[in-house]
């Protein structure tokens, strides 16, 4: 019998990922932003000043895609770069005037997406969601190796597959 990744839970994570960001696309696209670059100017609202290096971090990105997202933002005169006093080489990326208004445009935009993507859900079935989503976040971002030892009794999967056990990456200090 043939895997039914239709009816997999990472296909239809997949599929909804596909939905909210070309959603999140248009609203970004009122405010004059392209997916991605809201994020910037989210997390320089939460600790403005940051490094390259530092934005890249709580981005999840590569320093190069940063560089490509802070200088489209400077252009648009939401964000500016300062060259530090103590190290030359060091940038720090700073919120202008207007990207601060810029990221209360986006929470705008945020709050209609949320409306929109949880519309029909309950309470009780949206903070489930929020903790099934956080669990799959979590598990994702693990690494995965083969257990032979575990049962195969998972509903819709290959019987013949065996069972992943998660192992946390190791972090280097």
């Amino acid at each position: 019998m043939a895997f039914s990744y239709k009816k997999s839970v990472t296909f239809r994570l997949l599929q909804a990922a596909k939905a909210q960001r070309a959603r999140s696309g248009g609203h970004l696209m009122r405010i004059g932003l392209h997916p991605g670059q809201e994020l910037v100017l989210k997390v320089l609202s939460d600790v403005d000043g940051r490094t390259m290096s530092q934005l890249a971090l709580a981005l999840g990105v590569q320093p190069p895609t940063v560089t490509k997202m802070v200088t489209r933002l400077s252009a648009q005169g939401l964000v500016r770069r300062q060259v530090s006093e103590t190290d030359g080489r060091l940038a720090r990326v700073f919120l202008t005037d207007e990207g601060r208004d810029r990221v209360l445009s986006v929470d705008k935009a945020w709050k209609r997406l949320e409306k929109e993507a949880i519309a029909g859900l309950d309470d009780k079935d949206r903070k489930k969601l929020r903790k099934l989503l956080r669990q799959i976040e979590k598990n994702l971002s693990l690494t995965t190796e083969i257990d032979p030892e575990l049962d195969n009794d998972t509903d819709d999967l290959d019987d013949d597959a065996p069972i992943a056990t998660v192992v946390p990456l190791a972090v280097e200090a």
